[in-house]
């Protein structure tokens, strides 16, 4: 894994050392001797993680950690902060002004590649979401302003003990203003089987009836599909043997001593959610991104692009089993009229109305695309002739059967004609590509025969009759 990672120290000795660590480990790191050098190189060279030591010459850590976490081009940056042996207040003032990490020196090389290769993990996931930096995010369309009002999480404490877990929950509550939910790790497992009901983050002790038992439980929630983009942090005492780097590599997003503080681990709790929902708003925003590439905005029916691989799909499942499926091409008679008398939008509503009429006389499985201006494809798999002339006239029989009432408040009557043809499955000699096209021509001719003959019919295709 290939990173690019700041590090600020003004001592040359601890810049050097971690340097050489960091190159050896496989990344290029930077360095920076105070902090307004830091601040000018995070936003120059945009690192992927900042090594920051908290006793700088010109600026304290804290006051670069504010700045970095207000400037919006290094807001994002993950920070660990370095520093030496402090007492607890220190750490949580470091973590309420934006660490997402402070460890105290002396650093084990294992425990600091191991949390160097979780930030890195994070953040590549985060970046196959979307482009980065943030900054990019707005002008993707990909990032949306914060929400007003950000319903209460809801982070399951999992102990081995349940009085550890109440005594968790008595030492949040007074800093967490999220639902501490105490859990036992089959409560866990339950949760994460029902869609919308699992916790948003789980705080797991490292060992759960054996060691390492709570390791394997975020394993196996990480792993199943309402729990894996939880955020996950491991509770663990080095007196148990617990190794923080294994925690790291397995996926934690953090982990925490058994002396931690509540106020701390509030904070660090908070820092997990607050990385969740913004990751939760880009997935969303890049799934909903996909799902408009392949939907027709006014009608909301597929479009041409999805049509075609669908139907590719289709013939691929008539091929396996040697069935048949049928294709309409639909296409509203006469519906420049309508444009030309009542305007533009007149001609959206009926079309609109159309896909409603032609949706509701199909089944769940079939395909029904808006594939022109004024012309729809549907495909039937596993229909014959037969079942396809009824379809389609049923089709014809629904746009038909009542006028369409537009934005001004006339009723129009509208009809369809539809082209039928009818796919096999291919034989050896015939690619199944090319059965496809032929099939979808084929409806097509038919489609204008249809309208030669006078419109508002069902025309069967003469290779398929």
């Amino acid at each position: 894994m290939v990173g690019r990672i700041l590090i600020v120290d003004d001592v040359a000795t601890n810049r050097i050392v971690l340097k050489v660590k960091l190159t050896a480990a496989g990344y290029r790191p930077v360095v920076a001797p105070d902090g307004a050098t830091a601040l000018a190189m995070a936003r120059a060279e945009l690192p992927e993680l900042v090594l920051l030591d908290l006793m700088l010459p010109d600026l304290s850590g804290i006051e670069v950690l504010r700045r970095l976490r207000a400037d919006p081009l290094t807001q994002g940056l993950p920070v660990l902060v370095m520093s030496a042996p402090a007492d607890a207040r220190l750490r949580v003032e470091c973590f309420r002004a934006g660490a997402d990490e402070v460890l105290t020196r002396p650093v084990d090389d294992q425990t600091l590649l191991a949390r160097i290769r979780s930030f890195m993990r994070q953040r590549a996931e985060f970046a196959e979401l979307g482009p980065t930096p943030a900054a990019a995010l707005p002008l993707m369309g990909l990032a949306e302003p914060a929400a007003e009002f950000t319903p209460p999480a809801r982070i399951a404490l999992i102990t081995a003990r349940p009085e550890t877990a109440m005594r968790l929950r008595r030492e949040l509550a007074p800093h967490c203003a999220d639902r501490l939910i105490a859990m036992t790790a089959e409560e866990a497992l339950a949760e994460g089987l029902r869609p919308g009901s699992a916790p948003d983050a789980f705080l797991i002790e490292a060992d759960l009836a054996v060691a390492g038992g709570g390791l394997r439980l975020m394993s196996e929630l990480q792993s199943r599909a309402n729990t894996r983009h939880a955020a996950f942090a491991i509770l663990g005492t080095a007196e148990s043997g617990f190794a923080p780097a294994m925690a790291y590599d397995l996926g934690a997003h953090d982990v925490a001593g058994g002396e931690i503080s509540g106020s701390e681990l509030a904070l660090r709790l908070d820092r997990l959610l607050r990385r969740k929902r913004a990751d939760d708003r880009l997935r969303a925003s890049v799934q909903d991104g996909l799902r408009l590439a392949v939907i027709d905005p006014l009608t909301g029916l597929y479009n041409r692009r999805y049509a075609a691989a669908r139907l590719a799909a289709i013939a691929e499942g008539t091929a396996a089993e040697g069935g048949e499926f049928a294709v309409m091409v639909v296409d509203l008679d006469r519906f420049k009229s309508v444009n030309d008398r009542w305007g533009h939008a007149a001609g959206d509503a009926v079309l609109v109305e159309v896909a409603r009429r032609l949706g509701l006389s199909l089944r769940s499985g079939d395909l029904l695309a808006r594939i022109g201006g004024e012309e729809f494809l549907a495909a039937l798999p596993a229909t014959g002739l037969t079942d396809g002339r009824i379809v389609a006239e049923r089709l014809c029989h629904a746009v038909e059967e009542a006028p369409v009432q537009l934005p001004c408040g006339t009723r129009v009557a509208v009809t369809v004609s539809i082209g039928l043809a009818v796919g096999r499955a291919p034989g050896a000699e015939v690619p199944l590509r090319d059965t496809m096209r032929d099939t979808v021509d084929r409806a097509d001719r038919a489609l204008l025969a249809a309208k030669s003959a006078g419109r508002n019919q069902v025309t069967i295709s003469r290779s398929a009759a």
